[in-house]
């Protein structure tokens, strides 16, 4: 399944950069993850607890962060494994520092398998559409947060 798409943030690149690519702010502002370590260089262990329609569970996962062009844009590889199936994906994540406010566009493809697939694409789809706004929604406050904290 193909996803791509674009934010619009509020933020000056670099400080978009600087929050994207933070594996402590990426985990604690993406939907269902619970935990996200850090078990090498770029390489992250997380725990994310998943929900699409009546199907839910808990996925134990690997995370790969390469930067491909720093300042520019990078790609995120997960894996992961779960009693309702897994779930394997690539994205590229990539900002458009000429944009005002900056635009971060993604593009990727994950497979989806086991029990979570009965659901259907385009539940599949909608959920993955979702997660991901509610993860820019969160990293936006995150560094609306941050910016506050920088001025007090």
């Amino acid at each position: 399944m193909k996803i791509d798409g674009s934010y619009s943030m509020p933020f000056p690149a670099e400080q978009v950069w600087q929050c994207l690519t933070d594996a402590q702010k990426i985990g604690k502002c993406l939907p269902g993850c619970e935990t996200m370590e850090s078990i090498g260089t770029d390489l992250y262990e997380a725990t994310l607890k998943m929900g699409i329609g009546a199907i839910k569970g808990t996925f134990s996962s690997h995370i790969r962060m390469e930067i491909l062009d720093p300042g520019q844009r990078y790609k995120l590889s997960v894996e992961g494994k779960g009693a309702i199936g897994f779930l394997k994906g690539e994205g590229v994540i990539s900002l458009d520092h000429f944009a005002q406010p900056t635009r971060v566009e993604y593009q990727g493809d994950v497979q989806i398998g086991g029990l979570i697939a009965s659901v259907g694409q385009r539940m599949i789809q909608g959920f993955a559409k979702q997660t991901i706004s509610q993860f820019f929604a969160a990293i936006v406050k995150e560094m609306e947060a941050d910016s506050r904290r920088q001025v007090g």
